[in-house]
């Protein structure tokens, strides 16, 4: 068997490395190249070496938009994970109905993110209208539009991750703990946050990810306004490229930026969390677990059929909407 897997081993593996390449490797290695040149086409490209990273870090859209995109990005991911893991604390209980109420909140995850931003901005900008705003008054409003979006789009993602890894926790050291004399919140500090830390790991690297490389909710949203003061980083690099003409290199540049930043991220992650022994996500998010346990049947049906009727609202919206 294994003199039969190393003989046929390059008739799969050369096709799939073929189309790798020719999908990803060149074109990735084509862009690093012309991030150095100026150039309107691939075909003429003429060699200008650091020119384009000068211009970039003297853009200040740009910085703002680095600085934007990590505060986005840091406060969007404890709010997902900290809500995505009390929502899956809450349904791992014996609660009836509980696989119904997984799957409405999972469901915002399956909608796209332009339609999702569009709807979203008519229900915020209704809502903010009592106030005389929107939210392109001020990159503030929008950086809180988009929080909120994502929010409620990943949560219920993030939440079976999270129910995965409190389910194949034993219940034999739960109920240890309790013999021992340990209460829910030295349970949960001490049995369950340990046991789910490759969930924890996970859904951290997805949002964070996530977060930086947000794009299409940022663009139907706020697209940038007011003044690109509510632009993420990507959304800039999208601008810069297509929206200035002469600054396709610059554009490109940002990219390669872009995409060391992103590696560096998902490089230090797993370091990071390997060193965090007390998690200060799940920390925060102790008090409100809690309390969510503590909760009957009956609320967490009320908030399911809220979650449900924001569905249709939806819906309906984004239905007259598109009419």
């Amino acid at each position: 068997m294994q003199k039969a897997i190393k003989r046929y081993f390059p008739v799969f593996v050369l096709p799939t490395m073929i189309a790798f390449t020719i999908g990803f490797i060149a074109p990735f290695l084509l862009g690093i190249y012309l991030s150095f040149c100026k150039f309107t086409t691939v075909t003429d490209a003429r060699f200008i070496g650091l020119e384009n990273y000068g211009k970039v870090f003297q853009d200040p859209t740009f910085l703002h938009s680095l600085w934007y995109t990590v505060l986005f990005t840091v406060l969007s991911m404890l709010l997902i994970n900290v809500l995505a893991f009390a929502v899956a604390m809450v349904l791992t209980k014996p609660v009836r109905g509980k696989n119904i109420f997984r799957t409405v909140f999972f469901m915002p995850n399956l909608i796209g993110g332009i339609i999702l931003g569009y709807i979203w901005q008519l229900l915020l900008n209704g809502v903010l209208a009592h106030w005389g705003k929107t939210l392109t008054y001020s990159g503030t409003y929008g950086l809180m539009g988009m929080i909120i979006l994502v929010c409620w789009q990943q949560i219920g993602y993030m939440m079976i991750i999270y129910i995965s890894g409190i389910q194949n926790i034993p219940g034999e050291l739960i109920e240890a703990a309790k013999i021992d004399g340990a209460n829910s919140r030295q349970v949960l500090r001490k049995v369950i946050i340990p046991m789910v830390m490759p969930s924890i790991t996970i859904c951290t690297f997805l949002t964070l990810t996530n977060g930086f490389k947000l794009f299409d909710q940022n663009l139907a949203l706020t697209n940038g306004a007011p003044s690109k003061m509510s632009e993420l980083l990507a959304l800039n690099i999208f601008n810069t490229f297509y929206g200035r003409a002469g600054y396709e290199g610059v554009g490109q540049a940002k990219a390669v930026i872009f995409f060391l930043i992103v590696g560096l991220v998902a490089v230090r992650n797993d370091k990071i969390k390997r060193s965090i022994k007390d998690v200060t996500t799940a920390s925060l998010a102790q008090g409100f677990i809690l309390t969510l346990q503590q909760a009957n049947g009956a609320f967490i049906g009320l908030v399911s059929s809220l979650h449900t009727l924001w569905l249709v609202a939806l819906g309906i919206q984004g239905f007259l909407f598109l009419l």
